[in-house]
C-alpha cells in the first residue's frame, strides 16, 4: 500500500457506517455463541442464498488423529478442470462454521468456475491450538490429493483464503506448505482481515508504525477485548502466541517464496496494521506479486454485520474480483 502514507487517518469513521456490537462485551465463548444463534431465529444479518450453476457436496475428511470433519465442495456445473480454492472461514477460532463462507464461495464458483473447498475445522476452546490450523492444512491436503476427483486441476490456479482467524490460518498454511515442499504448489493466498503477528511479539523494528490496535482498542465488533476473549481461549499460554503456527510474521524461514497474495483491510481494525505490514514486507522486501484492497473507516467484518450496506457489497464483490486477480498472477 505504498499510497497509503497515514495509516491512523483511515480509520476515521465511513458515513455510511453505523454502530454495531462489541463482541468484547460477552464474558465467554458460550454466551457469544447463544448470542449468535439467536441473531440467527431473528434474521438478522442474512447473506446470499444458493445460485445456479453451482453443485454443492458435503465430504467427510479424516484428520492426522482419526477425527472426521465435513469439507463442503463447490463446483461449476460444467467443469473441465477448474482452479482449486481451499476456503477457511472467520470467527476468533472460536466460532463460526460453513455458513461464514458459502456466499463467497458460490460466487467464486459460479463468476470465476472455480471449485472450492469450505473447511468446517474444530474449534476452541473445546480444540484449541494447533488443532484448527492442523485440521485445515490436513483439509488443504485432502484437496490437492482428490483435486481430480472433485473436478479441479490445480495447475489451472490453487488458492488458499479466508476471513480474520481465517485469514490467519491462509498465511500459515501458505509457509507450511512452501517449507514443506508440498505440491502442487500454491498459486494464490486471499487475505480477507487476517491477524499476522501477536503484538507482544511484534518485531521491535515494526512496533512505531503498528498503532492500529491502540487506535481502535474500543471499535465496534472486533475490540481489543474480543480479540482477547478469542485468544484466549484459542491459544491460552502465552509463550505459544509467537509461534509461527499462529504469528506467521515470526516464521524463521522468511517470506521468501510465498505465492502471490490479495489483501482486502479494514481502517478501523484493530488488526489493521500488521497486515500492512505484511503486505508491505511481501512486496517490497520479498518481491512477491501483491493487490490490496482497503476500507477506510470501517470495522473488522463490517460486511458480515451489515450485508445491505454500499460497502458491504462492495467487499463481497472485491472478494472475487481479488481472487480473479491471483488467478491471473500463477
Amino acid at each position: 500500500m505504498a499510497h497509503i502514507t497515514d495509516w491512523m487517518a483511515t480509520a476515521k469513521p465511513d458515513p455510511e457506517w453505523e454502530e454495531a456490537p462489541d463482541i468484547g462485551q460477552f464474558p465467554d465463548i458460550a454466551s457469544l455463541r447463544k448470542w449468535i444463534t439467536q441473531s440467527k431465529e431473528d434474521g438478522a444479518a442474512e447473506m446470499g442464498g444458493s445460485i445456479s450453476g453451482v453443485k454443492e457436496s458435503d465430504h467427510q475428511v479424516e484428520m492426522r488423529d482419526g477425527h472426521k470433519i465435513t469439507c463442503r465442495t463447490y463446483h461449476p456445473e460444467s467443469s473441465g478442470g477448474s482452479p482449486l480454492f481451499v476456503m477457511y472461514h472467520g470467527g476468533g477460532w472460536c466460532i463460526g462454521g460453513l455458513e461464514n463462507e458459502e456466499l463467497l464461495c458460490r460466487l467464486m464458483t459460479s463468476k470465476l468456475g472455480m471449485t472450492c473447498v469450505n473447511v468446517d475445522y474444530r474449534l476452541a476452546p473445546e480444540h484449541q491450538f494447533p488443532v484448527p490450523i492442523l485440521d485445515c492444512y490436513d483439509a488443504t491436503k485432502w484437496a490437492a490429493e482428490n483435486a481430480s476427483t472433485l473436478g479441479a486441476d490445480p495447475s489451472k490456479g490453487f488458492i488458499v483464503g479466508g476471513t480474520s482467524a481465517g485469514g490467519n490460518v491462509s498465511a500459515v498454511i501458505a509457509h507450511m506448505w512452501r517449507d514443506a515442499g508440498d505440491k502442487p504448489g500454491l498459486t494464490g493466498c486471499h487475505l480477507m482481515i487476517p491477524a499476522i503477528c501477536y503484538g507482544a511479539f511484534l518485531p521491535e523494528k515494526y512496533r512505531g508504525e503498528c498503532k492500529s490496535f491502540e487506535q481502535n482498542k474500543n471499535a465496534p465488533i472486533l475490540s481489543a477485548k474480543a480479540c482477547d476473549l478469542f485468544t484466549d481461549n484459542y491459544i491460552p499460554e502465552m509463550e505459544d502466541r509467537k509461534d509461527p503456527m499462529f504469528s506467521p510474521l515470526l516464521v524463521p524461514t522468511g517470506q521468501k517464496g510465498l505465492p502471490a497474495s490479495y489483501f482486502q483491510i479494514c481502517g478501523m481494525d484493530p488488526l489493521r496494521d500488521e497486515a500492512l505490514v505484511y503486505e508491505r514486507i511481501l512486496r517490497r522486501d520479498e518481491g512477491v506479486q501483491t493487490k490490496v484492497d482497503m476500507y477506510p473507516g470501517l470495522p473488522h467484518g463490517y460486511w458480515s454485520i451489515a450485508p445491505k450496506l454500499k460497502v458491504s457489497e462492495k467487499f463481497v464483490q472485491d472478494s472475487v474480483k481479488g481472487a480473479e486477480w491471483l488467478l491471473q498472477q500463477k
